[in-house]
């Protein structure tokens, strides 16, 4: 078949928005289209619009599901090669003004880093060579082998980060400590990512950790001490770079005191944080230029500096004169590797940023323009101190031909800024990870983006992150304190990764024990030289980053005891299911129409908040439907298989359980389609379970805990039984108009006036005639629908948490203080699960755990 221009241009379109994630499954074969959309409004998330797109009846199997266009990138091959290419160049492109931005300024400051303190006595040709030496080496090891290599291979369905690697080994092994995971969390398709086809082996370490509490214990504070230190390195990082590219002003020799530094980085510090609500997605395309054109000119005037200074430096690039350098210098030559390591900073959001893009297009980015134009900056930065032994305090500018200066300066703080932008964006991100697995108190999470799923802001985060980040700006002088905390953040982070890539080689990928202990043991040795010369410098400024990693640590820590202890409460509390039973139908008390939604966080079992309204109310609804909203440790959740439905006891009783899974990176949107799409599902589950003998058993007893993931490819001609439409709503005009309340007829004509032109539509389900339906399943679904129709009602508990008397202090001191505060300065669950304010019922309730 040909093809002519349009054809191509219609694939390569095509192919583009299916890997920018939007969802193409209209597409699909007519058996897909033959769906019934219960949306009553366009749905800005593709994800959510899958969910009444395409429903499925599965048990525990997952055979027969498609992968989902946001769990691998990367296994998404087109079916023409030559489409690939271009799109390749774009994330390779876009990838400069997000991955790159702090790792190419580092050449502004590392130099001067090095030769501070006892390194004065040393500043001569030869120790500059050996520098230069150590830089080429540290790069050439980390970033380019270490990252570029290995780690961008241990992606998480296509994400990256330390929570990432986390994530993969809780799903390898039993270690995460909160447990809430289910069997059928595993036939997840993004739960097998990893390993296919082999059995898990189990090693005595992989059982050390499975069978120890501590460990595991262990274990996640070491995620969280890493993710601390990304956190601080989002507060010293915009800090360390504008300060350092605004001193320029000094170098340039212009009436400029160091007060007057401060206060114009100051100003771009807040002008910075002040412009992150708007998204980085209006500026996205704004940021790659900056690096690449700051990449160009650096390249550029490394060449120059090397041809016009010393050409011989190039004889710099042999390991002879790392050696030569520590004979040289001794010990003053170990303690300036904390200098050194700055050249890396930024190194970890090769990994962090992965989701973004994809492996492949950030290897490129790396390894044919980023590596070199450091490399060559770096050495003609090296041959031109070498001949100006004096210019070290101010290397970078003093370097730069003076007709280029200004360009440079003003390259460089667009540059600064946008390694800034970087870090930001990166701690939002870790955020959002750790609030996905319940490391983290409930923020705001607004997404910037409705095309960029990634992009995403938290008000509360952003203001703190800017105070800090001011305190730091004004109360350190000297940027060199500044790049103490800022490389002690830095290289903590990547001794942590190293040892958790350790563990997913020999678990995940089920490597060798020697091959994972030799990476772990070859860069370890690298690293702890760089870490040791780091905490010798505490007092120097890198005492910041410990104070601030241990804080977030803290706050971390306490949030996810407190969780797992409110967790252990509800769960050793729960109503027994005889009791239940022993109330009838009618729990003893009695039964209106209208649907109950429960909001609990146990997977299985009924909470304990159930029993005080069945001994306290003297009614309840007709339909109830406990509901848990919980995270599994994937990085997201293709829509088809959020849903998992069951029921609690038997049919008369009509108590339900859905259970909906989000990923640690899957935002919790405010769907107001949520009551029609679990009305569909719960109405499918009913049908579908009179022709399953399995889900049927009369054992009433093994009702609970009996759950299916609900999808329409399977049975869709079951569809046909329950008709859904679409009607006019002007029944809350119409009461507001006859009512006789002067207030409300007020507030009617505010909102004519407001919005004249809204006209309200909402969904009406009714039951389709087949004769050959169960009379019990058609009575089942009729009162369901009655129950829809009456209205649904939301039940949250509002939980307090308490310490026992017979509780050490260090606990009350964590329950009571601690996890009290952060509980009462957060969002609270209605918020987040975003439930209507007007049909919200709080129920408080004390936990002394």
């Amino acid at each position: 078949m040909r093809f002519n221009c349009e054809n191509w241009l219609y694939l390569l379109r095509l192919y583009f928005s299916f890997s920018e994630g939007h969802n193409f499954s209209h597409l699909g074969s007519g058996e897909e289209m033959h769906q019934i959309d219960i949306s009553p409004e366009a749905n800005d998330s593709p994800a959510e619009n899958a969910t009444s797109e395409s429903h499925e009846w599965a048990h525990t199997s997952a055979q027969g599901h498609h992968a989902h266009p946001s769990l691998n990138k990367s296994k998404f091959a087109p079916k023409f090669p030559l489409a690939s290419i271009p799109n390749l160049l774009i994330l390779t492109y876009q990838s400069f003004g997000v991955v790159y931005g702090d790792l190419s300024t580092s050449p502004l400051y590392v130099y001067r880093s090095i030769f501070v303190g006892n390194m004065q006595n040393h500043q001569t040709p030869d120790a500059i060579l050996g520098a230069f030496s150590l830089i080429f080496w540290t790069l050439t090891l980390i970033p380019l082998l270490k990252y570029a290599i290995i780690v961008l291979s241990a992606d998480d369905n296509g994400e990256g980060g330390t929570f990432a690697l986390y994530s993969l080994l809780c799903r390898h092994g039993k270690f995460s400590l909160l447990p809430n995971q289910q069997a059928a969390d595993e036939e997840l398709l993004a739960y097998k990512y990893g390993v296919s086809g082999q059995p898990l082996s189990s090693t005595p370490l992989k059982r050390f950790l499975e069978t120890h509490k501590g460990a595991r214990t262990a274990l996640l504070i070491v995620v969280l001490l890493g993710a601390g230190m990304v956190i601080g390195d989002g507060v010293v990082t915009p800090a360390m770079s504008v300060l350092s590219s605004v001193s320029g002003l000094q170098a340039a020799r212009k009436y400029l005191p160091p007060s007057g530094v401060r206060a114009l980085a100051c100003a771009i510090l807040i002008g910075l944080f002040a412009l992150q609500h708007c998204g980085t997605h209006r500026v996205g395309f704004l940021f790659a230029p900056v690096v690449i054109l700051w990449l160009i000119s650096i390249f550029t005037i490394g060449i120059y500096n090397t041809i016009k200074w010393n050409p011989k430096v190039c004889y710099a690039f042999s390991p002879y004169y790392i050696i030569k350098f520590f004979r040289q210098t001794g010990k003053d030559g170990w303690i300036s590797l904390g200098g050194v390591l700055l050249c890396i900073t930024g190194t970890e959001a090769m990994f962090a940023d992965l989701g973004h893009f994809s492996a492949k297009s950030i290897r490129i980015g790396f390894i044919f323009l980023v590596y070199p134009c450091l490399v060559v900056q770096y050495l003609g930065q090296a041959a031109y101190l070498s001949k100006n032994i004096s210019s070290i305090p101010n290397g970078f500018y003093d370097s730069v031909p003076d007709h280029v200066f200004w360009p440079i300066f003003v390259i460089a703080t667009l540059a600064a800024i946008v390694a800034s932008q970087a870090i930001i964006s990166a701690t939002f991100s870790i955020i959002m990870q750790c609030n996905g697995l319940g490391c983290f108190p409930r923020v705001k999470i607004v997404h910037t983006s409705k095309q960029i799923y990634g992009q995403i802001y938290i008000p509360e985060i952003n203001w703190i992150l800017m105070i800090l980040t001011l305190a730091v700006a004004v109360v350190f002088e000297d940027t060199t304190k500044i790049g103490n905390a800022y490389g002690l953040a830095v290289m903590s982070v990547m001794f942590i990764t190293t040892f958790l890539m350790a563990l997913v080689m020999a678990f995940v990928w089920q490597k060798n024990m020697l091959y994972a202990a030799g990476f772990l043991i070859f860069f370890w040795i690298i690293e702890a030289s760089y870490l040791f010369s780091a905490f010798i410098k505490v007092p120097q400024g890198g005492w910041v980053s410990i104070a601030l990693s241990l804080m977030f640590m803290f706050v971390m820590f306490v949030w996810h005891y407190g969780t797992r202890r409110k967790y252990s409460y509800d769960l050793h509390n729960k109503v027994p299911l005889k009791w239940i039973l022993g109330l009838g139908p009618s729990l003893g008390i009695a039964r209106v129409p209208g649907i109950g939604l429960i909001y609990s966080e146990l997977a299985t079992g009924v909470p304990s908040i159930f029993s005080h309204f069945v001994t306290n109310l003297p009614a309840f609804h007709s339909v109830l439907v406990f509901i848990c909203v919980k995270s599994v440790p994937v990085p997201h959740v293709p829509a088809d298989e959020r849903f998992l439905v069951g029921r609690i006891c038997p049919r008369p009783y009509r108590m339900y359980r859905c259970i909906v899974r989000y990923g640690y990176k899957d935002l919790q949107k405010d769907d107001m389609n949520f009551e029609n799409l679990l009305l569909q599902s719960l109405a499918e589950f009913i049908q579908m379970e009179a022709v399953e003998p399995q889900l049927s058993s009369p054992d009433t007893m093994s009702y609970d805990g009996r759950m299916a993931v609900i999808s329409a490819r399977v049975f869709a001609s079951n569809t046909n039984s329950l008709i859904v439409s679409e009607v006019d709503d002007f029944d809350a005009v119409e009461s507001i108009q006859s009512s006789k309340s002067q207030t409300l007829q007020s507030l009617r004509a505010t909102f004519e006036d407001e919005s004249p032109y809204i006209r309200r539509r909402r969904v009406r389900f009714q039951l389709g005639e087949s004769p050959a339906m169960d009379p019990n399943v058609r009575e089942e679904l009729k009162d369901l629908i009655h129950a829809k129709e009456a209205g649904v009602t939301y039940i949250v508990g509002h939980s307090y948490i308490k310490a026992r008397r017979s509780s050490s202090f260090l606990k009350k001191l964590v329950i009571d203080f601690g996890y009290s505060f952060l509980r009462r300065n957060c969002r609270g669950p209605a918020v987040v699960l975003h439930i209507p304010h007007i049909s919200l019922i709080e129920v408080g309730m004390i936990y002394h755990v």
